[in-house]
């Protein structure tokens, strides 16, 4: 088998192509949870800090 043929083959055949389509959709899914949890993270710390304060004053 030549080298050629075997490139014009690997390249012709698409079967993985679904298989990395997902793998990128499933990325991208996953950054948006990640965003959206540290986003939660963050305003519930801060939250968290304000009532703390809002504690510590009143007594």
């Amino acid at each position: 088998m030549m080298m050629g043929d075997f490139i014009k083959r690997f390249w012709a055949d698409d079967r993985g192509a679904t298989t990395i389509e997902y793998g990128l959709i499933i990325a991208l899914i996953f950054l948006a949870i990640l965003g959206a949890v540290t986003l939660f993270a963050d305003n519930a710390t801060t939250k968290f800090k304000d009532a703390t304060t809002a504690i510590a004053g009143a007594g």
